[in-house]
């Protein structure tokens, strides 16, 4: 098919054409700019700050609720009041990227310990199906499926599971595999067992808050099916290929076969999904769908099934692309940036914490190095997402890649939390960086290095044995009088790593632990902008 460009329309690329010759070099890439209502799902770093960092170094102006209202460490949010603090600010902003979790619960810790009724939960649904008449805006809205965690402790569940969590997480494994193939006699009895040991009144107050929460997602994306959204996406939050939360999205999933991806989504991951969506909207507000390639390092790569994941790469990684509006591309030359996702060798992904995780390079770690210095030498972007450990950096790799002058030559680097929301943060930051300054994405990078290599992978391992060494193990989880110590000395971690790269040689920054516990900390630049 050929076209034939009128004179207007030639004008109009001759104008554009020269306004990006023109463009001086290294300066952030002119766009759509504007504002965007965001309600996080609570007021943790990864969820609220960073986020808001991110799109403001873009050139968007981002209206968030005041935090007292947000869900911290210590409350849960407030609803209603968040209920009208949208109402009073949505109408200075072009669109509105909200957490239903915080609507509906209070946040995600709320949406798993909660007491509403049904009635409570429903009316606050029906709140945001009005919500397009009130605000004639696109919505994003991001939710959650309940999580299934193999054990978890400090608050974060309701006070029985640190005790009977590994058993509830074993049932919900069983009952789902029944409901797909079935179970062995042996499995069948196995559930039994476990059924009849566990108490029942705990076991009920697990399940009814499960199935509470089922009929919440299943009415919001009958909402979407209606296009009382302009997008919604379901979050996925810690499971495994078998558990209730894989069962949960399967029969969501089957309800809502109608439904294009554009419309609805269900992915792995919860924490990123606030940046992806808060992406997404800059990419429909500028009608552009960068081109992503991904590239794996050598080993089980793409088929990796990550810790707290149902899902492979091969599988959530496309979806996670789609999910900020983007395109997955097979085609290098095409793609606006290359997506590096650092795998482990063998598929199985530690924490950071692990004894392995040395500062020592493996042979696998220097040949992808290697890879990835080819597209940096021809010019590619690459945003590296590190997996090979969950909750943190792989010493190794990071090691020996900024040795070989590396790390100032990447577009973004993410290694934070679980696969999933490191991807995710990958992906929306690649995409981000063309109108992002060269000092502003270096201090954005400079924050996730100190958090996720410095911090996660060896600042926290020195607190958790000192802490494990003088007997008290669930000040991991509540640091309480050990705070200013534990802060001084993960500081003094930080800086002394600092130190020892270039490229954070001159950073200067604070660290603080905003949830008292030492699971997450926040990184506060204290350097003035070059």
């Amino acid at each position: 098919m050929h076209f034939k460009f009128t004179k207007p329309l030639q004008k109009l690329l001759v104008t554009a054409l020269l306004a990006l010759m023109c463009a001086p070099a290294g300066e952030a890439k002119e766009a759509y700019s504007g504002t965007f209502i965001y309600i996080p799902l609570d007021d943790r770093p990864v969820t609220y700050s960073y986020p808001v960092a991110n799109l403001e170094a873009a050139g968007y102006k981002i209206l968030t609720p005041p935090e007292e209202l947000l869900a911290s460490a210590n409350r849960t949010g407030d609803p209603d009041k968040l209920w009208q603090w949208l109402a009073e600010n949505a109408p200075d902003a072009d669109a509105a990227i909200l957490s239903s979790d915080a609507l509906i619960y209070g946040g995600l810790v709320a949406s798993r310990t909660h007491y509403f009724d049904d009635t409570t939960l429903q009316a606050r649904v029906h709140r945001l199906e009005l919500l397009r008449e009130k605000l004639p805006m696109p919505l994003y809205i991001y939710s959650t499926l309940m999580r299934t965690p193999r054990a978890s402790f400090g608050n974060v569940e309701p006070p029985y599971y640190s005790k009977i969590g590994p058993a509830i997480f074993r049932y919900s494994e069983l009952i789902d595999k029944e409901d797909m193939q079935g179970l062995t006699l042996r499995e069948s009895l196995t559930k039994q067992a476990i059924k009849n040991n566990l108490p029942e009144a705990e076991l009920n107050d697990w399940l009814q808050r499960r199935i509470k929460n089922y009929n919440v997602n299943k009415s919001l994306t009958e909402l979407a099916g209606k296009y009382r959204f302009h997008y919604l996406a379901i979050g996925k939050d810690d499971n495994a290929p078998l558990s209730a939360t894989h069962m949960e999205a399967r029969y969501i999933k089957r309800e809502a076969y109608h439904l294009s991806d554009q419309i609805f989504q269900i992915l792995p991951g919860v924490d990123q999904l606030g940046m992806l969506l808060l992406t997404r909207a800059v990419n429909e507000k500028n009608r552009e769908h960068p081109l992503v390639y991904t590239y794996y390092a050598e080993g089980t790569g793409r088929m990796t099934v990550p810790q707290y994941s149902d899902s492979t790469l091969g599988e959530s990684v496309p979806q996670q692309i789609l999910a900020a509006d983007a395109r997955p591309t097979t085609n290098i030359a095409e793609a606006d940036f290359v997506l590096a996702v650092n795998t482990p060798l063998d598929g199985v992904m530690l924490d950071s914490t692990a004894p392995s995780n040395q500062f020592f390079a493996a042979p696998r770690d220097k040949k992808y190095i290697t890879q990835l210095e080819g597209f940096l030498k021809n010019d590619y972007k690459v945003s590296l997402a590190d997996v090979t450990y969950s909750n943190g950096a792989d010493n190794g790799f990071m090691n020996e890649l900024t040795n070989r002058g590396n790390l100032e030559k990447l577009t973004a680097y993410n290694g934070w939390n679980t696969a999933d929301n490191t991807i995710g943060f990958a992906i929306a930051q690649g995409i981000l960086a063309p109108r992002v300054s060269v000092d502003d994405n270096k201090r954005l990078m400079q924050m996730r290095l100190v958090d996720d290599w410095f911090y996660q992978s060896n600042a926290r391992r020195s607190a958790t044995d000192f802490l494990e060494g003088d007997g008290h193990k669930d000040a991991v989880y509540k640091l309480g009088s050990h705070a200013k110590e534990i802060r001084r000395m993960a500081q003094a971690d930080c800086e002394a790593l600092a130190r020892k790269y270039p490229y954070t040689r001159d950073f200067k920054f604070k660290i603080a632990f905003p949830w008292d516990r030492l699971f997450e900390i926040s990184v506060t630049p204290q350097n003035k902008k070059d």
